[in-house]
């Protein structure tokens, strides 16, 4: 009875993970409708910054509960440092270009960050445990299983909580959901669209960042965890539907619960499943379980 319990708890840990990586995606998409490939190093750059604050913050002597607040620090200098750079000057030049051109711009940011965070850390890994061990264990159904995944389960679940709540119950949300539905309307009725692009992009990077962040004390921070996270967020977008939140949450977890599942039943099958299961879902869903179809525009 442990193996189901242990799949479900790994599930839902990645499922954790993937949201807060797979939420700023797609709140980007929704809001810009740019598709960007650069996320993923926006989660390793979280990474990279919340261990080397931590790191540093542990040679300072200083109370061990600091350690936390040098994982929240890092996620938000990552985010809020390059999510207005990168909107003001390489992707509102390309507002209403061609996809392939959106998609271009940001694959070749993912290789630029790629090899700026190369040549900041080098490519030998990082490793942060002590946050991770400092919290200790619990048993749950006789599976012994770290606290501080439960905190970061918890914590993800919040800050979607707290996402959706801003979006549907307050003023930047609503010019968020007016922006989405129809930009050239918006900016006549006196929403600032350029602003309102950088802060939903912002906190599309703070929310990568942030992923980034609270995963480093789990794994070893290397160069390439860029590839894996965003390959595995767009299959949550895809399989969610793009530009929903709620579809971000669904389709993390069933990514999440899937991949666990595969990893301790068929390890050889793992990324396979994860496609499988994006392709039976845009099979009869072709936008996703919660994605709408748009209106075409003449």
């Amino acid at each position: 009875m442990t193996l189901p319990v242990v799949i479900l708890l790994d599930g839902v840990l990645y499922a954790a993970v993937l949201f807060l990586l797979a939420a700023g995606l797609t709140l980007v998409y929704g809001v810009m409708r740019i598709l960007n490939i650069a996320h993923g190093s926006l989660y390793a750059l979280g990474a990279y910054a919340a261990t080397s604050l931590v790191l540093g913050y542990l040679k300072t002597g200083g109370p061990a509960v600091g350690m936390y607040g040098a994982l929240l620090a890092g996620a938000l200098l990552a985010g809020i440092a390059t999510g207005p750079v990168i909107e003001r000057l390489l992707l509102r030049p390309i507002y209403g270009r061609e996809e392939v051109v959106q998609l271009l711009v940001t694959f070749s940011l993912f290789l630029i960050l790629e090899d700026v965070m190369k040549l900041v850390w080098g490519v030998q890994p990082y490793y942060v445990a002590d946050p991770y061990a400092l919290l200790g264990t619990v048993a749950i159904a006789g599976v012994s299983y770290a606290w501080y995944q439960l905190v970061l389960i918890a914590f993800a679940i919040a800050t979607g909580v707290l996402v959706w709540a801003a979006i549907r119950w307050t003023r930047l949300g609503r010019m968020i959901i007016a922006v989405t539905a129809d930009r050239e309307i918006s900016a006549t009725l006196g929403i600032n669209v350029g602003r309102l692009y950088s802060v939903a992009f912002t906190v599309g990077a703070v929310l990568a960042a942030l992923g980034g962040a609270l995963v480093a004390p789990v794994i070893a921070v290397t160069p390439g965890i860029s590839v894996e996270a965003i390959v595995l967020a767009f299959a949550v977008v895809v399989i969610g539907g793009l530009g929903s939140l709620e579809g971000a949450a669904l389709g993390a977890l069933i990514v999440g619960v899937t991949r666990a599942a595969a990893v301790h039943l068929l390890p050889e099958a793992e990324l396979a499943t994860v496609y499988l299961i994006m392709v039976a879902v845009l099979l009869f869903r072709p936008r996703g379980l919660f994605g709408e179809v748009e209106a075409r525009r003449i």
